[in-house]
C-alpha cells in the first residue's frame, strides 16, 4: 500500500463534501500539473491519503481517504464549458487523469501545517520542501504514522 497526501482549498472542495456525498465517494479532477498527474497514475485502488486544506484559514490535514478507483482519463478536460478544459486534451489522446476517492474519517483534529514544519520527523515531507505547490504528493510510511501520531488517531 502507498500513502498519499492530496490538496483542496475548502472553499472548492472540503473533507466534508466528500462526506456528505453518495457512497461518500467522488472523483478527484482537475489535476493539471505533469507531476502531480504522474502521481495520481501511479495510485492504487486501496492507497490511503490525507485530505489536505489549503489556501484557507489553517492549513492542514482534515481526514483520511481511500484510493476507490485507479487513474481514468480526466473527461473535466474535454469540456469548454468546465474552467478544467484543455483543448490539448482529447478522449483518444487524453493528457489528464483523475482518481475516485471515498471518505475514511475526518480528523478529531487538524493536523495543521504549523505542526507538521515543527517536527523534525518531517523536515523531509515534500509538503513543507521550498517551493512545493503540488496538490498531489506521496508520502512515506514513517511521515504517515508521524502524521496520526499528531493527530492522535489509530488507524491501520
Amino acid at each position: 500500500m502507498n500513502y498519499w497526501l492530496m490538496k483542496s482549498e475548502p472553499d472548492a472542495f472540503s473533507i466534508g463534501d466528500l462526506k456528505a456525498r453518495s457512497k461518500k465517494t467522488e472523483h478527484w479532477d482537475g489535476v493539471r500539473n505533469y507531476q502531480a498527474r504522474n502521481f495520481m497514475r501511479a495510485m492504487k485502488k486501496g492507497d490511503l491519503a490525507f485530505f489536505y486544506h489549503s489556501s484557507c484559514a489553517v492549513p492542514g490535514i482534515y481526514g483520511i481517504i481511500e484510493i476507490a478507483r485507479a487513474a481514468y482519463p480526466d473527461h473535466t478536460a474535454w469540456d469548454p464549458e468546465n474552467h478544467h478544459y484543455d483543448p490539448k486534451s482529447t478522449p483518444e489522446r487524453p493528457l489528464w487523469f483523475m482518481v475516485d476517492v471515498r471518505f475514511k474519517r475526518e480528523l478529531e483534529k487538524p493536523v495543521t501545517l504549523t505542526a507538521i514544519k515543527m517536527q523534525p520527523a518531517l523536515k523531509q515531507m515534500r509538503l513543507v520542501q521550498r517551493g512545493s505547490r503540488l496538490s498531489v504528493m506521496p508520502v512515506t510510511a514513517k511521515e504517515w504514522n508521524t502524521i496520526l501520531k499528531l493527530a492522535e488517531e489509530k488507524f491501520p
